[in-house]
């Protein structure tokens, strides 16, 4: 069994633009005479690699803690991408792909509201991408408001660079448990199992 970690660091990752800056702060520290070590951090709760709930963008949708943990462990497939994917290109992945989809572009991983809507009538409860936003720049809401409101969990700001386009992989992103919140840090891990002996 192969493992990668596909999650980013948090205290590397540039918060998204208009988002809080991450803070760290040492409360106690054995170097300055301290028993222990002991910190703090502040953070926007979709800092690095997270989970967006279906309550992001719609006020009847479920919270980080009401989604189904079944969710965020199961079988995956990795698309590749150099461009924003249409609903076009998504009627063509889909019949290929497992319950759960990663998309790598090189951080530019997006889809337009057109293919989000073939993913609310598939039978997709995961879409993730290696940028730091599902949809593309000029399609944010509407992107967001129809996984939203279909229920459908989205799996922002992957690190897919050592990842093949494939569907032999296990995707296990369990959240940390925020409740009543839009959105949760997770780590983010692949597992691949090894061919041959």
């Amino acid at each position: 069994m192969i493992i990668y970690d596909i999650s980013r660091s948090i205290p590397e990752t540039k918060p998204y633009e208009g988002d809080p800056e991450t803070n760290y702060n040492i409360i106690n520290s054995i170097d300055n005479g301290d028993m222990y070590n002991l910190s703090s951090f502040s953070m926007s709760s979709h800092t690095a690699t997270h989970i967006d709930a279906p309550f992001h963008y719609d006020e009847e949708g479920k919270k980080i803690d009401e989604i189904r943990l079944a969710v965020f462990y199961g079988k995956c497939t990795v698309v590749e991408t150099d461009r924003i994917l249409t609903g076009e290109d998504m009627e063509e992945i889909l019949p290929k792909c497992r319950k759960r989809l990663l998309i790598r572009g090189n951080g530019m991983g997006y889809i337009e509201s057109s293919a989000a809507q073939i993913i609310a009538d598939s039978d997709i409860v995961l879409v993730g991408t290696d940028s730091d936003s599902i949809a593309a720049p000029f399609d944010e809401y509407r992107t967001h408001r129809i996984l939203a409101v279909n229920n459908k969990v989205v799996l922002e700001n992957l690190n897919l660079e050592d990842i093949s386009a494939g569907s032999d992989y296990t995707l296990s992103a369990f959240p940390i448990r925020l409740d009543g919140l839009e959105a949760a840090p997770c780590r983010a891990i692949l597992f691949e199992q090894e061919k041959g002996f």
